[in-house]
């Protein structure tokens, strides 16, 4: 499907033409493999999210076939092995109007194997695991792919995605800071020599605390003027397409939003919280200035993921309100016999919602 029939590139154009526009953006984030491991399709209903039994990734790809199969979400975010196989091998993206994407870095923050746990309380070092090229044709430049499903002979058109996840944690150390943006850079200037687009995530920094073992009280400010002083020096043919980054408060929110309207600023989801965390996440975040969300745990812990989608799409376009859509998907849960893993009352509560993988 040619770029111009995307739902996220006619939502991007209305956004940066027209902020008040009222068009947001939704990314389903199935690229959990990438840090939790055996965890990261989910637990069997009834398993133990300690222990499992876990979903296989198999399953974890058949959940995306449907949420795509639906069109409700704009971005679907892949490993590069996941993109690979449903991409490149299936074709599952030639026809929607859902745009493909990779996370093109792992940095050691969300090495999250069970175990030790130590990689996620060091301050984060770069890492990327899968390049450009294998996320757009499934090979290294030069080599012949040995996904053979989705040839095609047209040499303009991607089979893979061409569009990328960069992601960053940033700790007030400047050694370990320094090296990540040097990644960055890198990075930046090899998509743009290849036409790839990306758009930048930032996490809060994972090992940055107070004496009190506390993150620091300004942590939102720091983290928007880090993404506005390492964007500065970047010319709009270096720049990510938008921005995913934790909800950082209606007045920060605000001021990043506004502060450069060709910045599309977007949130990502954090853990899996309430149903109501994430519906009224949509719409705070809308409300002060997001146009785009990235949900992976709270799409991933859903009863039924593809009806989670539904009621959040019915949300962020504002056709019904958070509390709404949380009776509403109950009652939808009720009538398909699917048993809810709170009852209403709880699931309309909100709670605190944390950023970090490591969470």
């Amino acid at each position: 499907m040619p770029p111009s029939q995307k739902s996220l590139d006619r939502k991007l154009a209305r956004i940066l033409a027209d902020p008040g526009c009222g068009d947001f953006i939704i990314a389903d984030a199935k690229d959990a493999d990438m840090a939790f491991g055996l965890a990261a399709p989910g637990v069997e209903p009834g398993g133990d999210p300690r222990v499992g039994p876990y979903r296989s990734i198999a399953a974890y790809r058949e959940q995306i076939r449907g949420i795509v199969a639906d069109g409700n979400v704009d971005i679907m975010l892949m490993s590069g092995s996941t993109n690979a196989v449903l991409a490149i091998d299936e074709g599952l993206f030639n026809d929607s109007p859902v745009t493909p994407a990779v996370r093109l870095n792992d940095t050691t923050d969300i090495w999250l194997a069970s175990g030790t746990g130590r990689y996620a309380g060091q301050p984060a070092l770069p890492f990327a695991t899968c390049t450009i090229h294998q996320a757009q044709y499934g090979c290294v430049a030069g080599s012949r792919s040995v996904s053979a499903g989705n040839q095609t002979t047209d040499p303009d058109r991607v089979p893979g995605a061409d569009l990328g996840l960069f992601s960053l944690t940033l700790n007030d150390d400047a050694t370990a800071d320094r090296a990540m943006l040097t990644a960055y850079r890198d990075f930046r200037l090899a998509a743009e020599q290849q036409g790839f687009r990306h758009f930048l995530e930032v996490f809060y920094p994972n090992c940055l605390r107070d004496p009190d073992g506390r993150p620091p009280a300004n942590i939102d400010r720091f983290l928007a003027d880090h993404v506005v002083r390492c964007l500065a020096g970047v010319p709009a043919s270096g720049r990510p397409i938008f921005l995913k980054i934790p909800y950082l408060g209606p007045a920060v929110m605000e001021q990043l939003a506004g502060y450069d309207p060709s910045l599309v600023v977007g949130i990502l989801g954090g853990s899996a919280g309430t149903t109501h965390d994430a519906f009224a996440l949509v719409a705070d975040a809308k409300r002060h200035g997001a146009r785009v969300a990235l949900f992976g745990r709270k799409i991933n812990a859903a009863e039924d993921q593809r009806a989670f989608v539904r009621f959040l799409r019915a949300v962020a376009d504002e056709k019904i309100s958070s509390e709404e859509a949380v009776r509403a998907y109950h009652g939808h849960l009720e009538s398909a016999g699917i048993p809810a893993r709170r009852p209403l009352a709880e699931d309309l509560v909100r709670g605190t919602t944390e950023s970090a993988y490591a969470s």
